[in-house]
């Protein structure tokens, strides 16, 4: 049976037969759904929301490490260059030392090889002349021997000759 509410609209009618609507099947379906599926559903949506909330949890547990670590990596990066700066200014005044150290030793050394150089000079002037002497000594000698040749005797020669050879040897 159908009633036709406007029946000039010809197309548009409220059907009430409840076998031909199909009324009975959905009550039971929705009462179905009404009964089991929010079971269903909230324990799916509250696995989820379990889920969702421990990945939070973890997040903020890694931002809050990440944090730390940042801080202690900041600490030790201020301690690093802190050491380095150190370093540097400790090196600086190394080299310095070190240039200083290396200045002196030179200046020693070009006075050591200057006073070497004058000492060698004074052996070598002394030397130079020792030999003088020795040569003006014998020049005299030999010519004391010509001009006595002729004045002395041999016996008086070989004396006076064995004297000046001691007197060369003492000298």
């Amino acid at each position: 049976m159908t009633f036709p509410i406007i029946i000039a609209a010809q197309g548009f009618g409220l059907n009430l037969n409840l076998f031909e609507t199909n009324v009975i099947n959905l009550s039971v379906v929705i009462f179905g759904l009404y009964k089991f599926l929010p079971n269903f559903l909230g324990g799916m949506l509250e696995r989820r929301r379990s889920a969702i909330l421990a990945d939070l949890t973890d997040a903020e547990d890694r931002l809050d490490e990440a944090s730390k670590s940042l801080e202690q990596a900041k600490i030790e990066l201020a301690a690093a260059e802190q050491k380095a700066s150190q370093i540097r200014s400790d090196c600086k005044v190394r080299a310095e030392a070190i240039r200083l150290e290396s200045e002196k030793r030179t200046v020693e050394e070009m006075a050591r090889i200057k006073q070497g150089a004058a000492s060698d000079l004074n052996a070598e002037a002394a030397r130079v002349s020792t030999q003088l002497r020795k040569e003006a000594a014998q020049l005299a000698i030999e010519k004391a021997l010509v001009t006595l040749q002729g004045k002395l005797d041999e016996k008086s020669q070989a004396k006076f000759l064995s004297q000046s050879i001691k007197r060369m040897e003492q000298a």
